[in-house]
């Protein structure tokens, strides 16, 4: 039972790369500007929760907080493949695309669920483009992270 959710976080951590590539690759194609989102997301949770992040001038609070948020990115994508790794041998007749898409859905709620909680941003002011930028790596994520997880695991759907 404990070589699953090892391979949960295994798939979850290449699924998070996988993330990580589709988000780049849209920043090449489109010249676009990285996320603030996640920095922003950081310093606000740690703001509320009474944790200083500056210890320094305002450059090293803004570097900790984009640290801090590309870490939180990672922690939910391994967290995500983790629970993956508990569930999937209960869901043995779901097929790995549907199984995928559920991830990423799964994925993309763990990731927008607490910037929207906090204030910080609204999903209903994003447009086409915006969501297109928050579906598409989530979607890659949940697919390669059944995938990996199914050559781990040893499993074949």
């Amino acid at each position: 039972m404990r070589a699953q959710p090892l391979a949960g976080v295994a798939a979850g951590a290449i699924g998070t790369i996988a993330l990580d590539l589709t988000t780049y690759l849209d920043m090449l194609v489109r010249a676009r500007s990285p996320s603030n989102l996640p920095a922003t997301v950081a310093g606000t949770a740690a703001d509320r929760l009474g944790i200083d992040l500056g210890g320094g001038t305002p450059e090293a609070a803004e570097n900790r907080k984009s640290a801090l948020g590309a870490l939180l990115g990672y922690g939910v994508g391994v967290g995500v493949g983790t629970v993956y790794g508990f569930l999937r041998p209960s869901m043995r007749g779901v097929p790995t695309a549907a199984a995928g898409i559920g991830l990423g859905l799964a994925a993309m709620a763990a990731s927008d669920l607490p910037p929207t909680a906090l204030g910080v941003t609204d999903p209903r002011t994003w447009g086409a483009v915006g969501w297109t930028s928050d579906i598409v790596p989530h979607a890659i994520y949940g697919l390669v992270t059944a995938l990996a997880f199914d050559a781990i695991a040893g499993e074949r759907r």
